[in-house]
């Protein structure tokens, strides 16, 4: 987070009020999603991991990139 720049409170604001984007159901050691909202104008986007007691565990936050993501920041660019 403090190499990207982004401050705890986005990363709250996209773990209470984000959508949700993408599952990894597979990830291990436990299931995850990737989280995204706007905040403070900038497109965050939050991976958080659930363990057995259903705690969300932050595995990492960054700015959504347009190289990789279409201009809604929610769906990947298809590989060319």
């Amino acid at each position: 987070m403090l190499e990207r720049d982004i401050i705890k409170s986005e990363v709250l604001a996209a773990l209470n009020s984000g959508i949700e984007i993408e599952q990894y159901p597979d990830d291990f050691p436990y299931p995850s999603s990737l989280l995204f909202k706007f905040v403070n104008e900038r497109p965050i986007h939050i991976v958080v991991a659930y363990n057995v007691s259903e705690k969300q565990i932050i595995v990492t936050a960054y700015i959504a990139e347009e190289e990789t993501f279409e201009p809604d920041f929610m769906t990947r660019k298809k590989k060319s």
